[in-house]
C-alpha cells in the first residue's frame, strides 16, 4: 500500500490561453470549406472535426504536470513528479534555477545526450535536478516549470540561478 503523501508545489505545464483563440479560429476558417462541400447531415460534422481534433492537440500539449510530493508522515523522503516519470529525492545532489539563459544553454551547447528532458518552449524558467545515481547513466534532469526558486524550494535543495 502506497504511503499516503501532500503535495509541496504542483503545476501543469498548460499551453497559454491566447493560443486557443487563434488556433480554433484558423481551424474554424480552413474547416468552413470542408464542411460546404460535405453532405447536408455530414455538414456540422466536416466542421466540428478538425477544431475539435485542433482542441484536443492544444490540451495534448498542455497536459505535463510536475509536482513534488513529500510524505505525510515525514518517512522516506520527497519524490519529483513530472508527467508519469518519478525521481525519489534520494537520488538528488543539487537544484539548480535556471533563468531562460541558462535553459537555452542546457539545451543547446552544454546539452547532454543522456539527460533527461521535459522541455515546453513556451514556459521560460526551468530546473536543472543534478542526479547522484551510480546505477543510472542519466546525468540530470532538465524541467519546464514556471516557478523554479518555489520547485527547487519544494524539492529542499537549492543552487543559484544558471
Amino acid at each position: 500500500m502506497a504511503e499516503p503523501t501532500t503535495i509541496a508545489h504542483q503545476e501543469w505545464l498548460r499551453v497559454p490561453w491566447w493560443w486557443w483563440l487563434p488556433a480554433l479560429a484558423v481551424t474554424g476558417l480552413l474547416a468552413t470549406p470542408l464542411a460546404l462541400g460535405a453532405p447536408g447531415p455530414l455538414r456540422p460534422v466536416g466542421f466540428a472535426a478538425p477544431v475539435l481534433a485542433v482542441a484536443a492537440g492544444l490540451w495534448w500539449l498542455g497536459r505535463i504536470r510536475v509536482a513534488v510530493a513529500v510524505p505525510v508522515t515525514g518517512e522516506g523522503g520527497a519524490e519529483l513528479l513530472v508527467d508519469d516519470a518519478r525521481l525519489p529525492a534520494q537520488f538528488i545532489a543539487e537544484v539548480v534555477a535556471l533563468d531562460p539563459a541558462g535553459r537555452r544553454e542546457l539545451l543547446g551547447t552544454a546539452a547532454d545526450p543522456l539527460a533527461f528532458v521535459v522541455q515546453r518552449p513556451w514556459v521560460a524558467g526551468a530546473v536543472q535536478v543534478v542526479l547522484d545515481d551510480p546505477a543510472d547513466p542519466t546525468p540530470y534532469w532538465l524541467v519546464s516549470t514556471r516557478h523554479p526558486d518555489r520547485l527547487a524550494a519544494a524539492l529542499g535543495r537549492r543552487s543559484g540561478p544558471g
